[in-house]
């Protein structure tokens, strides 16, 4: 599992992200803020094999629709706009171990 983002910088502001689900599995994008001196791929799973969502500034998890639900679906789109400070941040699938197996990635914020 993957997940590739482009761009992989932006400005700070009013930012979206359009999630396109090119595997066969069912997919989301959750944005969480990066702790000073961590890295995407750092936080540790749950039992559940999911991440910890606090500090979530928004998701997209809807298949063909903006926010959340109950996750995009092979072929489908889903969005969420969200507003970013500057700083590190992770983007993740977080559905069951989905994490664990790749998905994430880093995304810097400038002023």
């Amino acid at each position: 599992m993957v997940l590739m983002a482009q761009p992989v910088s932006v400005h700070a502001g009013q930012v979206s992200f359009v999630v396109a689900n090119r595997g066969w599995r069912t997919h989301e994008l959750v944005v969480l803020p990066l702790a000073q001196g961590a890295s995407a791929g750092q936080r540790a799973p749950g039992p559940d094999g999911k991440v910890d969502e606090a500090g979530s500034l928004g998701d997209a998890s809807s298949s063909c629709a903006a926010g959340t639900g109950e996750g995009i679906a092979s072929g489908a789109l889903g969005w969420v706009t969200v507003t970013l400070a500057p700083g590190r941040y992770e983007r993740v699938c977080n559905l069951t171990n989905h994490y664990a197996n790749g998905m994430r990635q880093e995304l810097d914020v400038s002023a």
